[in-house]
């Protein structure tokens, strides 16, 4: 009888000192990080910048396994059914958060499924409007859309991209009436938008200040907590009256549920290292990204949040889940 009742404890001892080894030894091999979109992408591209001096830090080589597909969604089932051993690492961007907001049911959960490790960095959005629309600012936009409900046409990089549900946030939050123009891709929806073919989009800002500098598109603002470093003298949503707007990309990296904390911590410790050199800095600012850099207790906090906000946004926008 004593000894039934000792088992289960013994077992779970054992598991524990199991855990721990297995974390004192991490990592014994190349760690792979799975980006679920396209080489070529932003969420790629921010990748690359840290990605060798994350591996530096970390003690071994990490892989970037690109697995695009399904707006993101592939790859990260493929690393939620991973083993949770620290070996396969993902990176997203916000897709991930507004994907439960668009998908009737999708193949995980966006965050039971996922141990936080850190948000990356964040890229605000640029808002921008074809030259020929006279408005130099939001207050001027405003204006004018109001008096022409549902004749101001935004493009968007696809159904669901941050650029359209942040079109739709702004169409709840100053209650004005922008008609959705739908592309494959940000390179068409940018050209039309070049075009005069639609008057606006809000954009990564990576994408928009090439077309700022040379006077292609005009940027009215810039939707960060604070002005980006990419765009210095462009005003935020915020500081031109709208103080709830705040629309960004952040790009974050998980483990599957259940890595030992031992594990997410050296992971974590080695991620910080590579994001605070100064070379990754330089580079990332280069892309318009601001490094945040937080600990896996405030990703996980970012990644609920930010998934009730789309869900909200999307519900108030009359979205259907697809």
């Amino acid at each position: 009888m004593r000894l039934s009742v000792l088992t289960p404890a013994l077992t779970l001892a054992a598991l524990m000192a199991a855990a721990g080894t297995q974390a004192q030894q991490y990592p014994a091999k190349p760690v792979r990080m799975i980006v679920p979109f396209a080489p070529g992408g932003n969420t790629d591209i921010i990748g690359r910048v840290y990605v060798h001096k994350f591996g530096e830090f970390l003690g071994q080589q990490v892989i970037i396994d690109n697995r695009g597909g399904a707006g993101g969604s592939i790859g990260t089932e493929l690393t939620a059914k991973s083993p949770p051993d620290g070996y396969t690492l993902l990176m997203v961007s916000a897709s991930h958060t507004i994907n439960p907001a668009m998908a009737k049911k999708l193949p995980y959960d966006s965050v039971r499924d996922f141990a936080p490790i850190s948000v990356i960095a964040d890229v605000p959005t640029a808002f921008t409007v074809h030259p020929a629309l006279p408005a130099k600012n939001v207050k001027e936009f405003l204006a004018i859309a109001r008096t022409r409900p549902g004749e101001i046409f935004y493009s968007t990089a696809g159904r669901g991209t941050v650029g359209h549900l942040a079109a739709e946030l702004l169409n709840s939050t100053a209650r004005i009436k922008l008609t959705a123009v739908h592309y494959k891709g940000s390179g068409p929806s940018v050209i039309d938008l070049i075009a005069g073919h639609v008057q606006m989009q809000l954009m990564s800002m990576p994408a928009a200040v090439p077309h700022m500098k040379s006077g292609k598109l005009r940027m009215i603002a810039q939707t960060g907590e604070k002005r980006s470093g990419a765009a210095p003298d462009v005003p935020t949503m915020q500081e031109q009256g709208l103080k709830t707007f705040v629309v960004s990309s952040g790009f974050a990296m998980f483990a599957p549920a259940g890595t030992p904390r031992p594990i997410i911590d050296r992971v974590h410790a080695a991620l910080v290292k590579a994001l605070n050199d100064a070379g990754v800095r330089r580079s990332l600012a280069d892309q318009g990204a601001e490094v945040v850099a937080n600990t896996p207790e405030q990703h996980d906090a970012f990644n609920k949040a930010e998934i009730a906000k789309w869900i909200k946004v999307a519900r108030e926008a009359g979205i259907q889940p697809e």
